[in-house]
This record gives C-alpha cells, structure tokens and sequence, in this order.
C-alpha cells in the first residue's frame, strides 16, 4: 500500500494500518539500547468523525500519544486512511459517548500495532489547551539572529560535521528555527516543521553552525521521528550536555500533524505536550 493510489475505506479497518520499525533507522544513526532519550510522538487528527447510533456524525480532533520506546511507527496515511473508517461507523449513543468509544478503539488497534502503550483522546475544537514552546521567548530564532547573517548555505543533505560546539556559561542554551523541512520516505513530499532545542552543560551548540546543520537536512528522506532523533543523537554526541531537548512541530499534512518530543531529563520543560488528556495549543504555521 505504501505509495500506491488506494481506495478510501467506507467501514472500520484496523488492517489497513501499517507498523514501520524504529530499529532501522536508529540503527543506522548509532542509538542503541538503552535508549538516550525519553519522549513521545504526539499526533493531532484534526478531521476524526464517527456517527452516534442515530446515524448523527461527531466532529473534533483526536490526540494520540506514542511512546519514543515503542518498537514501531506507524505509517502517516495508513493512519489517516484507518481513521476515515470510522467516518460511517456508529460508535454511542450520544456524541460524547460515540467520541470516547472511538478514541479508546484508536488506542486499542494502535497499541496492538506498536506494541507499546498508545493512548487517544477526543477533544472538541473549543477544548482548553496548554501553551507550548513558541510561548517561551527564551527560544531564540537562529534565522532571525545575527549569527545567520555571515552563513553560507553550500550543504542540502544531512551533514553533521557541520556542527561546532562553544564553551557554555552557567545558562541554559535555548535555540529554534522555522526552516526545518525534511521528506516523506515513502511519498517524497515536504514536510515543513518548527524545531525547538535546549541544552545544558558546559557546552553549547554554534548558533551558525545549527542553522547549517537544520538546513542540510532540507534534502533528507525521514519519517518525522527519525529526523527528531536525528538531531538528538548529533547534538548528543557533540556536545555530551547534562540535558537535552528537542521538539519538531511540523505543520499539518492529510489532516494530520505530528510532534516528536525527546528528552533526557524526566521534568523536561515541555513535556506536558505529551499528555494525552491535555490538548497542544496550536502554533500559527499549524
């Protein structure tokens, strides 16, 4: 199925949904076991519907958070095509019922994919949400700084020598840049996103040299997983910090958004974008 012209399903099915393993990827980038990171994969399906026993049709967006440990992904327009099935299933009596009852389906059939913990949770549009790192104005926007003024953009696929690290002062160091974009594997269309980072310990990350090094990913073919742990593993290894973060909020596909969050400290800022029964306050580019 994958890449290939499929016909939408009218009725609930799960089988359609197809697991990728994180081991490939990580594999290849030198992250073993145990893992360096904590985090999750928050995914927001803003078009999820069902109808109540009376043939009425809800409407909403469904959260659904899977754990960084997982064994596997799942494959971004398999899931889109899963959760249009339910589009013409009766799931409750009421709307709030038929909601809970697919939201608790959702995290059942992907649990069983992923062989992990994967909880989903359905919110109205006018559901409270948290604010997340675009609130926090210690992100300073490398793009945007002096620093990216001098920089010569020559490299368009992922090249990590291109990142040079500094002696660090007593502060956390707090970076984000809008020009992340990196490729679907599968169907080689863009994927646009926010990439947040913090770091602490007695290095820091060049400014320049990040804005680089986010920019040679612009050529990359990577699930938006894979490019988040990317940049963690790099960042990792060239700094050794007391703690990282790194957060990708890419921009909506399908109806679809994703946010991969890793982290190597438990209380990291914001990991409470990783709660399912909190909504993620959207960004503009969202």
């Amino acid at each position: 199925m994958l890449g290939q012209s499929v016909t939408y399903p009218q009725t609930y099915k799960p089988e359609i949904l197809v697991p990728i393993p994180r081991a490939t990827n990580r594999e290849r980038v030198g992250i073993t076991s145990p893992l360096p990171f904590n985090g999750a994969d928050v995914w927001h399906a803003y078009e999820a519907s069902c109808l109540t026993h009376s043939g009425l049709p809800t409407a909403g967006l469904l959260k659904i958070v899977v754990p960084s440990h997982s064994d596997f992904i799942v494959e971004s327009k398999s899931l889109k095509l899963y959760l249009n099935s339910f589009n013409m299933e009766k799931m409750g009596q009421t709307a709030d019922e038929a909601n809970a009852n697919m939201a608790q389906t959702v995290s059942r059939d992907l649990s069983n994919l992923l062989c992990a913990n994967v909880v989903a949770r359905f919110f109205n549009s006018d559901a409270p949400s948290l604010p997340t790192p675009e609130r926090d104005n210690r992100f300073v926007t490398i793009e945007a700084s002096d620093a990216a003024r001098s920089v010569a953009i020559s490299r368009y696929t992922e090249c990590p020598s291109l990142l040079r690290s500094t002696n660090a002062n007593s502060e956390a160091q707090f970076l984000k840049s809008h020009l992340l974009r990196s490729n679907c594997p599968v169907t080689h269309q863009p994927d646009w996103g926010t990439i947040y980072i913090m770091v602490k310990g007695a290095r820091h990350v060049v400014p320049a040299s990040l804005l680089e090094y986010i920019v040679s990913l612009r050529g990359e073919n990577h699930f938006h997983e894979e490019i988040c742990e990317l940049v963690f593993k790099r960042l990792q290894d060239l700094l050794s910090p007391s703690e990282l973060s790194v957060t990708c909020r890419y921009t909506r596909r399908g109806g679809i958004d994703i946010t991969p969050v890793r982290h190597s400290s438990p209380d990291s800022t914001w990991l409470s974008m990783t709660n399912p029964d909190s909504l993620t306050e959207r960004i503009d580019r969202m």
